[in-house]
């Protein structure tokens, strides 16, 4: 079993104000050349500016990359997102949260920590760009 597995999906969470390079970090993220499937939510899919080359295919509010990693859209879903994400057939390695430049991470970090996320996801940083 890997470590992957013993601890629960990898969780990202990926804050800061407008204009802090929060979508610029996940650009790069999303281009690496590492061979991890990663989903990517963001608040609106208005607020990333996802680089061309990586969009495929748009179904409903997925969105699947040419790398392999998917990106979903999030309202006030963030719990259904979650659930859709574990769920997929095709298991992710990492779960990466882009918020809004103008949210509060707290109830976002909540969500995994206090509740029953906790036994499938390990929230592994918070990265704050200011």
């Amino acid at each position: 079993m890997s470590e992957i597995n013993q601890q629960g999906l990898p969780v990202t969470i990926i804050t800061g104000f407008l204009g802090s390079g929060k979508t610029t970090l996940l650009n790069q993220i999303l281009q690496n050349d590492l061979d991890h499937k990663v989903a990517v939510l963001v608040n609106e899919f208005g607020d990333i500016n996802i680089d061309a080359q990586l969009l495929v295919s748009y179904e409903d509010d997925m969105v699947e990359l040419s790398n392999g990693c998917i990106c979903c859209t999030i309202n006030d879903g963030l719990v259904e997102a979650v659930k859709r994400i574990l769920a997929r057939k095709e298991k992710v390695d990492r779960l990466i949260i882009e918020t809004t430049g103008v949210a509060d991470p707290l109830p976002i970090i909540l969500t995994f920590v206090g509740s029953d996320f906790r036994y499938f996801t390990h929230l592994d940083a918070v990265i704050n760009l200011n």
